[in-house]
Order: C-alpha cells, then structure tokens, then sequence
C-alpha cells in the first residue's frame, strides 16, 4: 500500500496485445471490467511473469509464476500452448457474515495453458474484477498416483517506495505450551517493502479456496528489493503424522491468490477474499445458523469463572442484554460437568439464549492442559461427542490450539467443518490459522481468532497501550475479508490494567469489527455500571451487516466506517494517535437522518446528541478516542 494517495488523471490508455518475437518475448494484457486495473502476463525465455497496473501505475512490477513438482519443474523451461480471453464471468450470493449480505462479483476471466519440456501440462487462471484480481494454477491431466508440490515460485514484486503493514508468521512450537502459530503478533506498521520479517516463519497473506488438498501459506521472510515470494509451513505444522506440503491425484487446482487494488475505500469495502472462496456446502437446513451476541466469562474472570453459578450469572446478563448466546470455555467438562450443563442449557433455552462450549483440538502438537481434549481427533469420537452436546441443547462450538497450516492440519480443520455443518453445531476456532474464506464455504463457522485480540490485553499493559494503533490497523488487514474473534470493548476497568482507549473508543468495536459472533468482554457487573442509554444502545446492537462504506482513515492512525443492517445506519470511528483529531466526513449518503450519537468528552465519559449528517460533518475525536451514531 503506497503511503501518499495518488491524484492520477481519468484518461484511460487502450492497450493491445503485444509480441516481440525476436526477443523470445509475448505479453498478453488482462484488463478489469471498468479497465482500471490491468495485468500485464508475460512469457520469456520459457518463464512466466505478471505485473500489475492500477489506471496505468505500476502497482506490482514483475513478479514470477510457476512452482516445482515432486515430478515436474513448471518454473521453467516451459512452452506457451494458448491464451485463452474465457470472458465475463459473474457470480451472486448471499452472506450474513461478511460485510455485506448480498454480493455480485463480476470479472474477467483468462487462462494461460503451458506444457513443460517433458510434455506435462500447467494452466494459470486469472481473474480481473474492478477490485483486484486472483490467480491459482491448475494441473488438467489425469494422474492417479499422489504428486507433491515442493515449492511455489510466485512473488508479489511490490515498488520500492510502497509501505507495508504486515503481521509476522510465529515459529511452530514456540509460545506457551507450544501453542504456535497462531497468528497472533503485533503488525509491523507502515514499513518499508523488502524489511525481513522478525520471525522466520514469515509474513501472514490472504489467500481464497483453500481446501483439503493444500497447505496454507505465507510469505517468506526474507524479501530482496521488496519482492515477496509464496513460502510453506514450517515441519511441525501437521496433524499427528500427518502431510505438511501439498499432495493429491490430479487434476488438481491449487488455491487463489489474491490481490486487492485501488484506494483505500475500494478495499476495505471489497469482498475479493469471499468471492473467490468455495460455494456454500449443501446442509439439510440453514435455519439454525444464526449470527449473535454473545456473553463470556472467562475474558475478565478467567479459569476460575468456569463454574455453575458464574455460568448462570452470565446466562442471565446475555438475557437481561437480548444477546443470544453464551460462552463458556475451558475445563467445563470437570468444573461443571454434562449432566449439569444439560441443565444450564435447558435454563438458557428457556430464556432465548444458547450455549457454546470450549474444546482443545489436543493431538501431540501442543502440550497444553486445558480439557476437554482428545475427544475430535477421529471421525468416530467427534462424531459421538458433538451429537452428544448437540442433543444436550448445545448451539456451538470453539475449538482451540491447532497446530498451524501443514496440509493435514487443514484437513483436520475442514473435517471439523464438516462434520459440526452435518450435526448442527456453530464453529469458532482460536489458536487458529485465518479462515480464508471458509465462511462462505462452511456458513455455520461464525468466526475465528488468528488476531491478538483483547485476551493479550487483559494479561499485559504493553498489549493495552499498543491497542489503539492494533485496532486501527484490523479494517485494513486481519478484518479485511474474514470474521474476527477480537473480543472487544470494556466500558468499564480491566482488573490490574491500565485501559487506554476512551469509552467511545470502546463502544465503537462492536461496529468496527465484523464476527459472526460478537464474543463482547465487558462483565455483568461493568455493564451495570452504564447509563441507560449505553445499555440500551448494546441491547439493539445488529447481528449480522447488509452493507459497508469506508468513510475515511489511515491504517493504525484513526477509521471511520458506516455499516448497514436493515433500515438503520451505524456509524463508528476510533482514533489510535495520543493527539485529538477533528475530521471533517461527508455523509450526505445517509439522506439527512437526524442520527443518536455517543462521543467522547472525557475517557471514561461520553455524551449522547444528535447528528445532523451532511456532506461536511464535522466530529472531534479525543486522543485514543471514539465515537458511534446510529441513524
């Protein structure tokens, strides 16, 4: 992402197909719908190359294509069959976990077939949309003996001069009780391209159409003159002796990568990492997948909140608030026990609120103690024990502490998604790698962690003083494409932690942050402790968005977004600097709705008033504060 916004002009510049055959060179150009963005393919010496231009600026410069076989090089020395122009390709569909509920994507689609120097052949898919573009490779031949891909020659050879705001990959094995990876490291800010990454695991990226017959991948860490390349998971990262690099019969696709381009509003507003994933599952019904609030115990209270009588006081505040569900996490199945959660959830059911109960993925991949574990590892035992609690009136699952992106390991991940979508159980994953799209794909995965979220802040004040640029750095990053379990705002105190971030702040989270389930930290006894007007504001909080708008910003130095569900607007900004800011919004979209606005006037003090929006609304943000409006 460059740093400065470009005033470029409107011409367009009609570019054709171009062949320099005398020097061993073909370019064929790719164009999006509108014609803003273009990728320039090109095929020399026997390699494959592409760039990538927004309205004639470069925006990737040439970056490879290919990767190696267990049995094959399609790196090199390859041989151009066809180009095929496929044409306009679209596709509809609806979402409740996204930020927005009805898409249309729309793009051009090309296909580059290719033959290496023993005959075998590759083809590369792209497709152009008015938001970025994606590409994957495909193997068409037909081969029943199991192949591996050993390396993945693709790079993003990004300009000299472009930023960065880039998460580290954690090393496997590291952390508490060899709880990595789990992506969950601060970003990096607003660095320059080609800065190596301070773990040797690499950077995370965004990929789409993952499924079992991959790995998940990163980039590497090390990145000369800013050119990342494709990099695959370290040898812990699998299944108990499971697969970790990528292995199947052909044919064979291997997943997107993806590529959002244009400005600031144009990306945070795209849906290109859903768009690309796998359609929706067929599932006997969908009625019970259903985004919430949801209450949590542990957050502020910690093991020891996992009991009968907590667990009630927190079913009951999910009721008193009209959210919908109730989480409850580790050690349950000792401290509570089934024949008593039976009944915690017959007394939920009867107040409208469901339960969702904690789990460890176990396996020998982590040595952690939390329980229950060991009980998902095999088709056999997963299947008992989630019908077991599905019939015990349990609503959902969060499953923790998987072992990283190895092959197996998202097998293990797409089983559990299978199986739960089967039985009729909601899935939050923690400790866990990014969803990548799987909620399109697996409707009932309602969100899932791979972010340092709020838990790091209740256990060290460095985490509490760095949330403010963090949660102004997620809209752009992490929350881009997939829901996040950051588990935000606490209105009222953090036990032996100084909160930074003002009330408004605070309230602006739930806004700003899309889950499925909104998992929110404030306890029953904070919560007591608002005026009636905040109470009710979070007792009418949305479960799911119909649209989004990106209103203004900077990654980790201040938001605003508007979302939509039904009829009604919210409006959200937060400011991650330690200075005031005073924005100037046009919000002349919202057709002059006289608005209920809660914004700050001191850190733990907000004022409610009306707002009259117009194409230069003006609004103050205190240092570290925020703001949320209804219209």
């Amino acid at each position: 992402m460059e740093k400065n916004r470009l005033n470029i002009s409107p011409k367009l510049c009609l570019i054709g197909l171009l062949f320099l055959a005398n020097f061993g060179l073909c370019a064929q150009i790719l164009e999006s719908p509108d014609k803003n963005i273009s990728v320039r393919f090109q095929f020399q010496a026997g390699r494959c190359y592409y760039s990538v231009f927004f309205q004639n600026k470069v925006v990737l410069e040439s970056s490879t294509l290919g990767l190696t076989r267990s049995d094959a090089d399609f790196s090199k020395n390859l041989n151009l069959i066809e180009f095929k122009k496929i044409g306009k390709i679209e596709d509809r569909y609806e979402i409740k976990n996204a930020k927005k509920s009805k898409v249309h994507y729309v793009a051009n689609k090309y296909q580059v077939c290719l033959k290496n120097s023993q005959n075998q052949k590759i083809d590369i898919i792209f497709q152009v949309s008015n938001d970025g573009l994606a590409f994957r490779y495909f193997f068409p031949e037909s081969h029943t003996k199991e192949v591996q891909i050993t390396e993945e020659i693709t790079s993003f050879n990004f300009k000299n001069d472009a930023l960065a705001w880039l998460q580290p990959m954690s090393d496997a094995q590291t952390g508490w009780e060899h709880c990595h990876p789990s992506y969950e490291e601060f970003y990096e800010k607003e660095i320059p391209v080609g800065t190596p990454s301070p773990i040797k695991a690499g950077w995370v990226y965004s990929e789409a159409g993952l499924d079992g017959t991959y790995c998940g991948t990163r980039l590497k860490a090390e990145s000369p003159q800013g050119n990342y390349q494709v990099g695959f998971p370290q040898s812990p990262e699998v299944f108990t002796n499971g697969v970790l690099l990528p292995t199947s019969k052909l044919p064979w696709l291997s997943p997107w990568r993806i590529i959002a381009v244009g400005s600031l509003k144009t990306i945070v507003e795209s849906t290109l990492g859903i768009d690309l994933a796998l359609p929706q599952i067929p599932l006997k019904t969908v009625d019970w997948i259903k985004p919430g609030i949801s209450s949590w115990s542990w957050i502020m209270l910690k093991d020891q909140s996992i009991n009968y009588d907590t667990t009630q006081m927190y079913i009951d505040y999910a009721a008193k608030m009209h959210w919908q569900y109730c989480l409850i996490d580790v050690n349950w199945d000792t401290n509570i026990g089934y024949d008593r959660m039976k009944e915690l959830a017959d007394y939920a059911n009867n107040k409208n609120v469901k339960l969702i109960l904690w789990y460890n993925s176990a396996g020998a991949w982590n040595t952690t103690p939390y329980h229950p574990r060991n009980l998902l590892l095999t088709a056999e035992s997963r299947k008992k024990e989630l019908q077991r609690i599905k019939d015990m009136g349990i609503a959902g699952v969060k499953i923790d502490f998987f072992a990283g992106d190895g092959q197996s390991m998202i097998q293990y991940y797409l089983d559990i998604l299978k199986d739960t979508g089967e039985i009729g159980l909601l899935v939050n994953f923690h400790g866990a790698t990014l969803p990548r799209g799987w909620h399109r794909t697996y409707p009932h995965l309602m969100t899932a962690e791979a972010i340092k979220g709020f838990e790091m802040v209740t256990f060290g004040q460095d985490a509490a003083n760095e949330q403010p640029k963090h949660s102004a750095t997620m809209p752009f990053t992490r929350n881009l494409f997939d829901p996040m379990d950051f588990t935000p705002m606490v209105l009222d105190s953090i036990p032996n932690i100084k909160r930074i971030t003002s009330k408004g702040f605070e309230l602006a989270l739930p806004i700003l942050f899309q889950s499925g389930i909104q998992h929110l930290a404030e306890s029953p006894d904070g919560m007591a402790k608002q005026p009636k007007e905040i109470i009710e504001y979070l007792q009418a909080l949305p479960t799911f968005w119909d649209e989004t708008r990106f209103i203004d910003g900077y990654p980790g130095k201040f938001v605003v977004l508007a979302r939509r569900s039904a009829s009604k607007w919210y409006l959200c900004g937060i400011n991650a600097e330690n200075v005031e800011k005073n924005l100037t919004l046009d919000l002349s979209f919202l057709n002059a709705k006289i608005g209920l606005s809660f914004q700050d006037v001191a850190t733990n003090q907000v004022l409610q008033k009306t707002i009259n929006p117009t194409a230069q609304t003006r609004i103050k943000l205190l240092p570290n504060g925020g703001f949320v409006s209804v219209f």
